[in-house]
């Protein structure tokens, strides 16, 4: 594989912040968002980086900005670098297929998130309280397919562990129009999303969404249905009461889980067949889609 990126800097471009796996630039009216090669668990960036990654992130997102554009508006304009600015078109080597010029939005503090299925953290809140987005659920299995999605937002921690809050809870941060709205369309674009994947051999499990406004009006930005963002499982190999046969960075948690990092320290370097074989299932998510 050839050499990750983990870090960009463009010459004369201000650079807005570091995300944990993207570079914001800022022009202007308008964001150039670069995905790099880092790849992030447990609120955590890891020091190794996955090859490749980044691109695939970016064509993902690509993707589905275009296929859900109907649904709802988005921040994407173009990922073509010779439709950029002038002053960005120097860079083309390191911003071509991992970079998007975007409209400018202000970000809501709030990650909108759908669950299909139990897993992750929604699957460790239900064998606490026996419930799922405060619903309550009798005898699910690790992996079940919920009667149907559920949105269960959590907040969008700067630093720390997000954590999941009650939609009430939602409407004290976001106003409750804008909160039933964020609802409703988070749902309605993991129902066509989950299609749309099972079609082309991936079950949908979860996803998270990112919302910000542009003149009030609020739009998608960020990334989507990307297995950063997303639980991406083989329905071949689906079998509820485990953990489920993966294309997304899950794979990578169950390896630290594996090992004795306490999550609470600088996590450890991840093994060269551990990097591979990640990139090796981003790499067929992206294929799945695609086709």
């Amino acid at each position: 594989m050839n050499k990750a990126i983990g870090e960009i800097n463009l010459t004369g471009i201000k650079k807005l912040k570091s995300g944990k796996v993207r570079e914001i630039f800022e022009l202007d009216a308008h964001f150039l968002i670069v995905a790099t090669d880092r790849i992030s668990a447990f609120d955590y960036i890891l020091p190794t980086l996955i090859p490749h990654k980044g691109e695939i992130l970016n064509k993902l997102s690509v993707l589905w900005f275009k296929l859900t554009e109907d649904i709802m508006k988005n921040h994407f304009i173009t990922d073509n670098v010779d439709k950029y600015p002038n002053e960005l078109k120097k860079h083309k080597s390191i911003l071509a297929n991992r970079s998007m010029f975007v409209k400018k939005a202000e970000p809501i503090d709030v990650e909108c998130v759908v669950r299909g299925y139990i897993a992750g953290s929604g699957w460790k809140d239900y064998q606490k309280t026996g419930l799922v987005g405060g619903i309550k659920f009798d005898n699910l299995k690790q992996g079940d397919k919920l009667p149907s999605p559920l949105f269960t937002p959590a907040t969008k921690a700067h630093s720390g562990h997000d954590e999941n809050i009650s939609f009430d809870q939602m409407k004290e941060v976001v106003p409750e129009k804008d909160a039933e709205f964020m609802k409703n369309k988070s749902i309605e674009l993991y129902n066509f999303a989950h299609d749309y994947a099972h079609e082309r051999g991936i079950i949908l499990a979860d996803t998270k969404f990112e919302f910000g406004r542009i003149n009030d009006k609020i739009v998608l930005i960020d990334e989507i249905f990307t297995p950063d963002s997303s639980r991406f499982w083989d329905p071949e190999l689906y079998k509820p009461g485990g953990s489920q046969v993966s294309f997304d960075k899950q794979f990578v948690r169950d390896y630290l889980l594996s090992t004795n990092w306490d999550r609470n320290s600088p996590p450890p370097e991840l093994p060269h067949d551990i990097v591979e074989k990640t990139h090796q299932r981003y790499q067929e998510a992206l294929k799945r889609l695609s086709r």
